[in-house]
């Protein structure tokens, strides 16, 4: 499982799902060109400490991306989906990839993908913070697919061992 951010645009939003990448043992990948310039404060910021153990590949277009990335499905975010990602199937090997916060991504990125998913909302609601939506898709995601089968010991139980 990877995540993908096309051209991101809002730094705060990019160390959040850096620090997911992070915590969740998900690579993500970053096409560029950013919104900001990669090393900015408020990237930083949010990313905290985290930024070490952040798997991150930097992608200098869309097109290196698709020439470069791993294998697999490719799984759009996108408002104008009509299959939630509560009714669709992940696998593994599956690559979210989310669109710049203003604009999402152009048409010819659309017809690229294998699959586009939408999160239910309530009506008149244009989207949910991108950071956000990838939080929510990764974690069903990486639930079906095993990952939450409490790979890591919590507290409570290293104390008592």
């Amino acid at each position: 499982m990877r995540l993908a951010l096309y051209q991101p645009d809002i730094a705060p939003n990019v160390g959040t799902m850096l620090r997911l990448g992070a915590c969740l043992g998900v690579p993500v990948d970053i096409i560029e060109p950013c919104g900001f310039p990669f090393g900015a404060r408020d990237l930083k910021r949010a990313v905290m400490d985290y930024a070490e153990a952040a798997d991150v590949t930097r992608h200098v277009s869309w097109q290196e991306f698709t020439r470069n990335r791993p294998a697999g499905r490719l799984i759009l975010l996108t408002t104008s989906a009509e299959t939630t990602y509560t009714d669709f199937t992940f696998q593994e090997s599956d690559t979210l990839l989310l669109g710049r916060e203003s604009a999402g991504v152009p048409e010819t990125v659309h017809s690229a993908v294998d699959q586009r998913l939408c999160i239910p909302m309530a009506p008149n609601m244009r989207s949910i913070n991108v950071a956000l939506s990838a939080a929510m898709v990764l974690g069903e995601a990486l639930r079906q697919t095993g990952h939450f089968s409490n790979p890591y010991p919590s507290v409570e139980s290293t104390e008592r061992a």
